[in-house]
């Protein structure tokens, strides 16, 4: 007679059950970001600027882009910049762009799920029954129990992934007259970037603006790339800025 042994069946679930949950969670909060910087070592930028976007969206209508850049004058703040009172006399002119680029497919190495089948089988359980002078009595019958499959771990396994690369671009240029002859010359730029299987920008924003911080009249080599957890110190002060 077959029988199947619950109890540990369902504690084995729960573990595994438990550790993916624990694997999602982490990866939900935590966000690869991606820089590149770039300065200009030969020209002062100064502390005072008039901000201006360049993905279309006015901030006084459009939402998503009011929080843009009230989420960048908060990472300007972090280092020691200000939004000039009179915009004709600010010192810089800083541009604020940001974008869900279109989905591509990429291939990676996933953890998927493994399940075994397991057959059904005959189990005897015990139940109560009722004589016809209403004594209850007690009895073994056999029941069937249906084939199932059970989760037994997890292997390495090749899966196309479609990712969005969600980016935040803010750069400063000289503010000039516009009857100067000279161009206005750049005096920095940041551009952050990450890529995910999602294309939540919203949310993205202010973890990538808590980087612009760090690299504000900096120049990168090359791209470095940080991980970012948005329940962060650094993300909280980008939201209270607001």
């Amino acid at each position: 007679m077959a029988t199947a042994s619950l109890p540990h069946r369902l504690t084995r679930h729960l573990l595994l059950a438990a550790a993916v949950f624990a694997l999602v969670g982490c990866q939900t909060n935590t966000y690869d970001v991606k820089i590149n910087a770039i300065a200009n070592n030969e020209k002062p930028s100064g502390v005072s600027y008039r901000i201006v976007t360049k993905n279309g969206g006015d901030p006084r209508t459009d939402l998503r882009t009011k929080e843009a850049v009230e989420y960048v004058k908060a990472a300007l703040s972090g280092r020691g910049l200000y939004e000039a009172p009179n915009p004709e006399n600010a010192e810089m002119v800083v541009e604020v762009d940001y974008d869900v680029e279109p989905p591509r497919v990429e291939f990676e190495q996933r953890s998927v799920p493994v399940f075994a089948r397991l057959e059904g089988g005959i189990r005897s359980v015990i139940v109560p029954t009722r004589t016809p002078s209403g004594e209850v009595r007690y009895r073994r019958v056999s029941v069937m129990d249906p084939p199932s499959q059970e989760l037994i771990g997890f292997e390495q396994k090749t899966i196309p992934v479609t990712v969005y690369e969600k980016y935040l671009r803010v750069s400063a240029r000289e503010n000039v007259a516009s009857g100067d002859d000279a161009p206005p010359e750049q005096l920095w730029s940041v551009y952050v970037s990450n890529e995910a299987e999602d294309d939540d920008i919203r949310a993205a924003l202010p973890v990538l603006a808590s980087v612009v911080v760090d690299y504000i009249g900096v120049t990168t080599e090359k791209d470095k790339k940080v991980k970012v957890n948005s329940q962060d110190d650094e993300v909280a002060f980008i939201k209270r800025g607001m």
